[in-house]
C-alpha cells in the first residue's frame, strides 16, 4: 500500500493536505475505497481507507494502528560540512533510508557552498522534503530531521547534552571507530562530524575535540570522499549496535 505523511490526525480519521493530497489524487489516482498507510512522525502508522476526496484535502478512515519496530534503537546524527551539487541531497536521502535521526548542515572553512538567510532556509526545506520521500520509501515511521544551517558555536545547543561526538579524521592513525563505539553508551545520542570537500582544517578538529569532546577516529588507510565517509560511518555505527541486521 502507498504511504503518506499525515497532515492532521483526528479520532479514527486523518486528513491529507497539500502535496500529500495532490500526490494521492493526481499522481496515484486513488479514490474512495482504496487502502493506504499513514504516519505522523510519532512512531505510529495507520492503515486506513480513503473516504472522501475534496478539493483541498483527503479524508481517510483509520482501520488499524500499529507501532512497527523500524526505527534505529540508537539515535545517530550526521553533522556534515556543506557540499556543492547533489552530494548533500544524496547523503540526506541515503542517511534517512539507513535510519539516521537527523542531519545538521555545518558551515566550515573549506566549504565551497555558502548558504545564508532565505537561501539557507529554502535549501533546508528542500532537504526536509527529500527526508520525507526517503522515509516513505524505506517504510520508516519518523522522518529524519534536517536542522537549520549551523555554525560551530551552535552545535552544542542543537543536540542533547548527553550526545557523544565522533569526528573521522585522516590524520588519526591509532584510534579506531570500533574501539570508540565500544566505550559509548548506545542509549544516548551519537553525532558524526563529517567535513566538506577537502575535509576539516586542523583547527576545526581541535575545536570539536575541545568544545564537544569529540573523539577523532580513523576510517582506514584510504581517503574517502565526504559523502562516502558520511554514509560509511553511519552504516558502521548503526551496524555495530545491531540496527542493520
Amino acid at each position: 500500500m502507498h504511504r503518506f505523511k499525515i497532515s492532521e490526525l483526528g479520532r479514527n480519521v486523518f486528513w491529507l493536505q497539500g502535496p500529500e493530497r495532490d500526490h494521492l489524487v493526481r499522481v496515484l489516482r486513488l479514490s474512495p475505497g482504496d487502502e493506504i498507510i499513514g504516519f505522523d512522525n510519532s512512531g505510529a502508522e495507520y492503515k486506513a481507507v480513503v473516504n472522501t476526496v475534496g478539493d483541498h484535502s483527503v479524508t481517510c478512515g483509520i482501520l488499524e494502528q500499529d507501532y512497527p519496530e523500524v526505527e534505529a534503537r540508537t539515535q545517530v546524527y550526521l553533522v556534515t560540512g556543506l557540499s556543492k551539487g547533489e552530494k548533500m541531497e544524496w547523503v540526506i536521502q541515503k542517511g534517512t533510508e539507513l535510519g539516521m535521526a537527523g542531519l545538521i548542515p555545518l558551515r566550515t572553512k573549506r566549504a565551497v557552498m555558502k548558504l545564508e538567510g532565505n537561501k539557507a532556509k529554502d535549501r533546508v526545506e528542500r532537504w526536509q522534503k527529500i527526508c520525507g520521500e526517503a522515509a516513505k520509501q524505506s517504510h520508516r515511521v519518523r522522518e529524519s530531521k534536517v536542522y537549520p544551517v549551523a555554525d560551530w558555536k551552535e552545535l552544542k545547543d542543537l543536540l542533547p547534552p548527553t550526545t557523544q561526538w565522533i569526528i573521522p579524521y585522516e590524520n588519526e592513525k591509532s584510534m579506531t571507530l570500533r574501539s570508540v563505539l565500544k566505550e559509548f553508551n548506545p542509549q544516548e545520542p551519537i553525532a558524526i562530524l563529517i567535513g566538506p570537500e577537502g575535509g576539516f582544517e586542523e583547527s576545526e578538529v581541535l575545536l570539536a575535540q575541545n568544545t564537544l569532546q569529540a573523539q577523532s577516529v580513523s576510517l582506514g588507510p584510504r581517503i574517502l570522499r565526504a559523502e562516502t565517509a558520511a554514509i560509511a560511518t553511519l552504516t558502521l555505527v548503526l551496524g555495530y549496535y545491531g540496527d542493520l541486521g
